[in-house]
């Protein structure tokens, strides 16, 4: 396969393409795109041209910061794309003084979130009536 990872300081149409397919048809959820999409950097994995998966990170201080949406289209799961974007998202928090990432995991993610170093804490809670847990990872 022919991947490349890609970041922008701005929704591209193939990232909310992405998460309108991941989440919005598949998973039902109806809030998917927030004012939190202006002040994030993006990152799209592409198959050739190809846009496959996408995720976000944005930060509320210096040294915390947060990472979301994390979509990977169907056809394309469990061949480690999911780590491809997080890698990317990790390493651009990283270059911009992050020393937390925390992440509202889907609790059926979970599994995925831990083998990435993430850890969990506090209770699952409901977003758009799916369980999610508060995970964090110390860089």
């Amino acid at each position: 396969m022919n991947y490349r990872v890609c970041l922008f300081n701005d929704l591209p149409d193939e990232a909310a393409y992405i998460r309108n397919t991941v989440f919005v048809k598949e998973q039902g959820f109806t809030d998917e795109f927030d004012a939190i999409d202006e002040r994030s950097w993006h990152v799209i994995v592409y198959d050739g041209e190809k846009a496959i998966a996408t995720g976000r990170v944005f930060s509320d201080s210096k040294t915390e910061y947060h990472i979301g949406r994390v979509a990977v289209l169907k056809e394309y799961r469990s061949f480690g794309i999911g780590k491809m974007v997080m890698n990317a998202l990790e390493q651009k928090a990283k270059e911009l003084g992050a020393e937390i990432i925390h992440l509202g995991a889907q609790c059926q993610a979970e599994e995925f979130y831990r083998k990435a170093g993430y850890e969990a804490s506090g209770e699952t809670f409901l977003e758009q009536m799916c369980p999610h847990i508060t995970m964090t990872k110390k860089l």
